[in-house]
């Protein structure tokens, strides 16, 4: 079991079953919503447990996909794609220790030029 929660904890959920490790997600997309790019596990959706939803808000950030977020504090903390039955929980919403590693970088084709990516980890220019 790991939990999770904003910032400001308007938002606190709970996540159960295997985590997936995280992906580095360099999508302009998630480059606007995170400041930065957007590092993410993934539990089928029946895997995520809102135990508080306060400041809970989903919106569409696309045709296919929408994002959950904290109005009161602005935390970025879910993406879901349509028809996937899967959420991805933003790693830096976890609290404590995951023992997970990032497996990879997507979406690399639309990465900020003012950073590298060097870990020697595989990239992909999409998903």
């Amino acid at each position: 079991m790991h939990k999770g929660s904003c910032e400001c904890g308007a938002v606190a959920f709970e996540l159960s079953g295997e985590l997936r490790p995280p992906l580095a997600c360099h999508c302009t997309q998630c480059r606007k919503t995170s400041g930065h790019y957007w590092s993410a596990t993934q539990v089928p959706s029946d895997k995520l447990t809102i135990i508080k939803d306060d400041g809970l808000k989903w919106y569409r950030s696309s045709d296919w996909a929408r994002r959950g977020f904290c109005k009161e504090c602005g935390a970025s903390l879910f993406w879901e794609m349509d028809g996937e039955e899967r959420t991805s929980v933003g790693m830096g919403t976890l609290d404590g220790s995951t023992g997970l590693q990032t497996a990879k970088h997507i979406c690399i084709a639309d990465k900020g030029d003012y950073y590298d990516i060097a870990d020697g980890l595989p990239q992909l220019d999409k998903w």
